[in-house]
């Protein structure tokens, strides 16, 4: 299952945060835990350089883009593999979104869709889609067509 999908700024400051199955009282350790790993570690790394790290039985993947820090956990099925495939999904939907690596502002600029893509990709903790191509088509919030 994955866990939790988390975007933040380079101050640690959380943008967007999606959990799945994980308990309230548990949310905040998680957001902090993880931007405290963002801090120790991103500094430096180029865009889209894939970090792992694991804890209690959970895998973390994460990177930058742009000015974004992205945090992907997953446990069980979703090991470091998986989720470097998760990753790469939300952050090719991320730039076709916002046309380049965003910086903080072009990111909340565009937080609608992006959350849209998120939903796309990740649903109820499940990986659902990763054709770009397709995500595009769902986002654009019209009832499909007969073709």
């Amino acid at each position: 299952m994955l866990l939790a999908v988390l975007f933040s700024n380079s101050e640690g400051n959380i943008l967007v945060e999606r959990f799945h199955g994980v308990p309230a009282e548990e949310r905040l350790h998680w957001r902090s835990f993880l931007v405290k790993l963002g801090a120790d570690n991103l500094k430096g790394v180029k865009n889209e350089e894939l970090l792992v790290a694991s804890h209690k039985s959970v895998y973390i993947v994460y990177t930058v883009l742009g000015d974004v820090c992205i945090y992907v956990v997953g446990k069980d099925d979703y090991d470091e593999l998986a989720l470097a495939e998760v990753i790469f999904a939300i952050t090719s939907a991320v730039k076709d979104v916002c046309g380049k690596p965003p910086t903080e502002r072009l990111f909340l600029d565009k937080y609608g869709k992006i959350c849209l893509c998120l939903d796309e990709i990740v649903w109820k903790g499940e990986l659902e889609n990763t054709d770009k191509d397709r995500i595009r088509r769902l986002i654009r919030l019209k009832p499909p067509t007969d073709v």
